[in-house]
């Protein structure tokens, strides 16, 4: 359980896509994790419970405060170093998983993955035209093995029975660089490039 006693206005990475996004990434302690757009830091306490060394860049001062805040609330094993920085400037050279929490500067950030040979990459998208567009990023740098659309829905009560209340839906692009992620490719590949 992740603790964030603060919040961002843009909200944390729900639970259940944090779930999804560290089972894509498969961190472990010889990990190095690099995070563009840390905010409430939620997707940043997760990595540093799992790799062996986490940085987290986040452009906003007031985000980057709530961050450290939140992460100085957990119980973490990594080095974790927090930058205010703009990516792809402020990323490491050596990063083992990354992970992209917004979309701003998505291309230049699919560049430097790519250059540095970071071999898994998965970006969040809630807006359908962003992903599209990072779907064809991904492609073109010959990142993508795996796209997923997901919804989450919470019960609450309503006239004493369960209603539901939606959040807005996520498209997780998955991949890296040869295929470090968890590839939907192989056998199950159907040749028009649906699944069998």
């Amino acid at each position: 359980m992740v603790s964030l006693p603060r919040d961002a206005k843009a909200g944390p990475t729900k639970p259940e896509v944090r779930a999804v996004l560290q089972w894509k990434l498969a961190l472990d302690p010889s990990d190095h994790f690099a995070e563009v757009g840390s905010c409430t830091g939620a997707v940043t306490v997760e990595a540093a419970r799992r790799a062996g060394r986490v940085t987290a860049l986040e452009r906003k001062p007031d985000r980057l405060a709530v961050t450290e805040h939140n992460l100085a609330a957990n119980e973490t094993t990594a080095d974790v170093e927090l930058r205010a920085a703009e990516a792809p400037e402020g990323l490491p050279p050596d990063a083992d998983a990354l992970f992209l929490g917004g979309s701003r500067n998505y291309e230049a950030v699919l560049d430097h993955a790519v250059e540095t040979g970071v071999d898994r990459v998965v970006m969040n998208v809630s807006r359908l035209e962003v992903a599209g567009a990072a779907t064809e990023a991904f492609r073109e740098r010959d990142l993508l093995d795996d796209v997923i659309q997901f919804q989450v829905s919470r019960g609450y009560e309503l006239a004493g029975a369960t209603s539901f209340d939606s959040d807005n839906p996520v498209y997780m692009l998955v991949g890296g660089v040869d295929g470090g992620a968890n590839s939907t490719g192989g056998a199950d590949a159907a040749t028009d490039g649906g699944r069998r």
